[in-house]
């Protein structure tokens, strides 16, 4: 029997048991994460750099690869450290370094897509009040009510599953920390409080969900109602791209809470939680980039900038 007090590091799952394919997810993890630092990267860039795309879409849609990256850089460096130098163990300190920094840009990210929502549901049914609605004082207040509740969310939800006593050894089943995983080896009967706090912020998400897609009907109402085909097609081509990461987030997310018990094993565990937790972050900006024709435009334009300048 151990709690808390006692312990020092948490066992993470191991990706592989033998080396070769250790080496194997480490060059895929590798690729992946390079991947998505230079999507992410350049979307960032590009809207920094580009003063066309100054506008509420492209804000959001920035803030969002912030959380992409942030995401990415919090779980994938330690995994990749772990196939490398054949290891599982994660410092008790850095495994809640881990809960708070996943927390924190996982729901910021949640935030942002449920914001980028509103930015196109106004931009489509309610036009002659965007400038109202959405200016860049309204858009600055809206990205920092999401990153504070964000961060809030996470310092709490750390705090109160990090104060639990822990009495059942410190093997996570998962090849980074994750608050379900921490909550098993816990003997408390506090844990309730975390259950209650997940029940609370689950009827949120929820909420935002539920707003989300009250939002795409309108939308496609109002899409469909345009004379022009041309029109139409513009406007499905802002919306499209959007809807493809929020069904990839939420469509891999749900999957990996509901999954039920009976299929449930180590090996498929681990494909989930990489599926939720590493492909979103890395595939929307390929999404985005493909579908929208200014930010296509913009990143080309940076890029061949660049190879000019070397």
């Amino acid at each position: 029997m151990s709690n808390s007090s006692s312990i020092r590091h948490f066992l993470l799952l191991a990706l592989a048991d033998t080396r070769q394919l250790q080496l194997l997810h480490f060059c895929l993890l590798l690729g992946i994460s390079l991947a998505a630092l230079l999507g992410n990267g350049l979307i960032i860039s590009a809207v920094a750099c580009g003063h066309h795309l100054h506008t509420s879409m492209f804000f959001f849609l920035l803030n969002l690869a912030l959380s992409d990256l942030g995401s990415i850089c919090t779980t994938v460096p330690k995994a990749m450290h772990n196939s490398l130098w054949d290891t599982s163990t994660i410092s008790y300190s850095a495994c809640a370094a881990q809960v708070f920094l996943f927390l924190l840009f996982m729901s910021a990210e949640f935030s942002l897509l449920t914001l980028m929502c509103y930015d196109r549901y106004v931009s489509i049914c309610k036009p002659l009040h965007y400038g109202t609605l959405l200016g860049s004082r309204a858009c600055a207040h809206m990205a920092a009510a999401a990153w504070a509740s964000a961060f809030l969310y996470a310092l709490l939800h750390t705090a109160n599953t990090f104060s639990l006593p822990l009495c059942h050894g410190n093997a996570l089943g998962q090849f980074f920390c994750e608050i379900p995983h921490i909550l098993k080896l816990s003997c408390s009967h506090s844990k309730l409080r975390e259950l209650a706090l997940l029940t609370i912020i689950a009827c949120l998400a929820f909420g935002c969900f539920v707003f989300m897609v009250f939002s795409y009907v309108q939308i496609f109402r109002a899409v469909l109602r345009i004379p022009s085909e041309q029109g139409r097609h513009k406007a499905f081509s802002t919306c499209l791209p959007h809807l493809a990461v929020v069904s990839l987030f939420l469509s891999t997310a749900i999957f990996a809470s509901l999954k039920p018990p009976s299929i449930s094993s180590p090996s498929l565990d681990l494909a989930v939680s990489v599926l939720y937790s590493v492909v979103p972050p890395a595939l929307s900006p390929l999404i985005y980039s493909l579908r929208n024709q200014e930010l296509k435009a913009a990143i080309w334009r940076l890029m061949s900038g660049w190879f000019h300048k070397y």
